[in-house]
């Protein structure tokens, strides 16, 4: 008889086929990791500058296209650091004057305290929803950028991304977050001047790399920008794009990175695009969400069905159910990494549904996590 949660023998066939649910980083397929093994193929510990990872470059900024459909005169642009980075690149290169957000978790409110300390930029506009909610830009004269989250990966929230009413007759541009959300969530790249995101979630890759789908409008911000003011090269928006139309990063990039999203990339378009990973998420979504609200114990966290993102679901338990046990049961079972966000700080499981991510293993986790619920009482 188990004496605690981590002594649940969960049934094998009630197990997930890959037992990994982190929302980043997150499941690599185990295709991808045998391609960085490939004998004789893998540009491992070969320069930037040569053409075995230039043409890696290429692959992964020729797929992006090919995958958002990128409208005529977009360019896909890379660079080292991560979104985090980006938040500094678009600060120094994209806002002229001032920036609004739409904070409703931790990764919107991270990039408006990024513009607001600027000391070369005025204040900014920051519009707040609780955790949970979706916050929406609005129109505000003076504001030249409007940012915000595609989706939250703090909270499971996703908001749409539209351009607010005439903020692009107004000059303004639309810089969104879609770190957890590319390749996971319908989008039309047209509604953007900057749709940025990190590999470590859909793209089944590591972190450490930025990468932006630019309008011209943004490409020419950047360019008059930079003219004025002074920008590190390591931010400098140009500086990265001038280096991506030669398929390379300014300064040395993980190619084992580049490789496992290259990999990953193919992959989707071979399934079919956008069109067959939105179809995945959103299957695993809606079993999630609909078992969530089938038990007692357990309720979405994001309340308004529109809002619920299909890539990361967010699940609070009954406080008589402690989440950490929960947790316990499955690790000891090879079902991992379904923690909420440390800072949410709630009694919470939070699942990964990115594209790798078997819908089908999605509902042998919500099995598994019934067969601990009925062992813990």
């Amino acid at each position: 008889m188990a004496t605690t949660p981590a002594d649940i023998r969960i049934p094998t066939d009630l197990l997930p086929g890959d037992g990994r649910f982190g929302a980043g980083p997150s499941k690599v397929r185990d295709a991808q990791v045998s391609a960085l093994a490939a004998a004789g193929r893998s540009p491992l510990g070969t320069s930037h500058r040569q053409e075995p990872v230039r043409a890696l470059v290429r692959r992964i900024r020729t797929g992006l296209a090919e995958l958002f459909a990128l409208p005529e005169g977009y360019e896909v642009a890379l660079g080292n650091g991560g979104s985090t980075a980006f938040w500094d690149v678009a600060t120094f290169c994209l806002v002229r004057e001032r920036a609004q957000h739409a904070a409703f978790g931790e990764f919107g409110a991270k990039f408006a305290k990024a513009t607001s300390r600027a000391p070369f930029l005025a204040p900014s506009s920051v519009v707040e929803a609780p955790a949970g909610t979706v916050a929406h830009c609005r129109a505000e004269e003076g504001v030249d950028v409007y940012a915000w989250p595609h989706n939250e990966t703090s909270t499971g929230a996703a908001c749409p991304v539209e351009r607010v009413a005439g903020s692009r007759e107004a000059g303004a541009l639309t810089v969104i977050d879609g770190t957890s959300a590319a390749g996971g969530l319908a989008v039309d790249v047209a509604q953007s001047d900057a749709y940025y995101f990190a590999p470590q979630k859909s793209f089944g890759s590591d972190g450490g790399l930025w990468l932006a789908l630019l309008s011209p409008d943004a490409v020419a911000r950047a360019a008059e920008l930079e003219a004025e003011r002074w920008v590190p090269e390591f931010l400098s928006l140009t500086t990265a794009l001038t280096n991506s139309r030669q398929d390379q990063t300014l300064n040395t990039p993980a190619i084992a990175t580049l490789l496992l999203m290259a990999e990953q990339l193919d992959w989707m378009l071979e399934q079919g695009g956008l069109a067959w990973t939105t179809a995945r998420t959103a299957a695993s979504a809606a079993h999630l969400y609909g078992w969530a609200g089938s038990r007692p114990w357990a309720t979405p966290f994001v309340t308004d069905p529109a809002e619920r993102s299909d890539v990361v679901g967010t699940i609070d338990l009954d406080d008589a159910l402690p989440a950490g046990e929960v947790l316990a049961a499955l690790r000891a079972n090879g079902v991992v990494d379904a923690f909420a966000y440390r800072k949410l700080g709630r009694n919470q499981l939070r699942v990964a549904m990115f594209p790798a991510i078997d819908p089908e293993d999605v509902a042998a986790f919500t099995a598994c996590v019934d067969f601990v619920v009925e062992r813990l009482g």
